[in-house]
């Protein structure tokens, strides 16, 4: 006969750790709750690829505002003898006509474009903003680029020289303030960001209980006092 083993101290004895069946309270993923907080997702990835689809669309139709720009702009006169070449009219104003139109016309593709891709997408977001205003520089750039390559050749001695002394010619397309490169990306910005709080769509509101009455929860009772013996 042995004694049967006692806790030292009469402590009662250890039970076995278990860590792996430990409920786990942090923020990690298992596979009963997956983590979806992570950076990106598949909706971000969707805004992203519509975005520059919508950047490319909008840039190439810059082409659009080349060929409109050397179309009612107005052309410089200028007019050649043996040696140099002067302007026509020495008071002209067609160099500022041809930067008011370039801004005009960037201004109407501005709010074009914005509003065609706010019927197409009535949803906003940043990723949609910063498609229009990209493809908005963008194809401001490629109509410029596009109306000085149809214009005149910039080759102003070999023009007069072709037409010869005493002809008048047109002076090759040019625009002199390069700020008017902004307005075709701020009328984008501006035009996309008032129609979406215009007529974007909108958060539900709460629905407000006009009956007065609340939602309350019943409080237990409290214990009675033990009766007296």
């Amino acid at each position: 006969m042995t004694a049967p083993l006692t806790p030292r101290d009469n402590q009662p004895p250890e039970e076995p750790q278990h860590p792996q069946a430990a409920p786990d309270h942090g923020h990690g993923a298992t596979a009963e709750h997956p983590d979806h907080t992570g950076l990106g997702g598949p909706e971000l990835a969707r805004e992203l690829r519509e975005g520059a689809v919508i950047a490319l669309v909008v840039a190439v139709s810059g082409v659009l505002l080349g060929v409109l720009w050397n179309w009612l702009a107005p052309h410089i006169p200028l007019i050649a003898d043996t040696r140099n070449v002067y302007l026509k009219n020495t008071e002209g104003e067609e160099a500022i006509g041809a930067d008011g139109t370039f801004v005009l016309l960037s201004l109407g593709f501005g709010v074009l474009s914005a509003a065609v891709v706010f019927l197409l997408r009535r949803r906003g977001g940043i990723p949609l903003v910063v498609a229009l205003v990209v493809g908005g520089l963008l194809g401001a750039v490629l109509g410029w680029v596009t109306g000085m390559w149809l214009g005149p050749t910039p080759d102003v001695a070999a023009h007069a020289k072709q037409v010869g002394p005493g002809v008048t010619f047109s002076g090759p397309l040019r625009l002199q303030a390069k700020g008017a490169l902004l307005a075709w990306p701020i009328a984008a910005m501006l035009t996309q960001l008032a129609l979406t709080g215009l007529f974007g769509p909108r958060d539900p509101e709460p629905e407000v209980d006009w009956s007065g009455h609340h939602d309350q929860r019943e409080e237990p009772p409290a214990p009675e006092p033990p009766a007296a013996h």
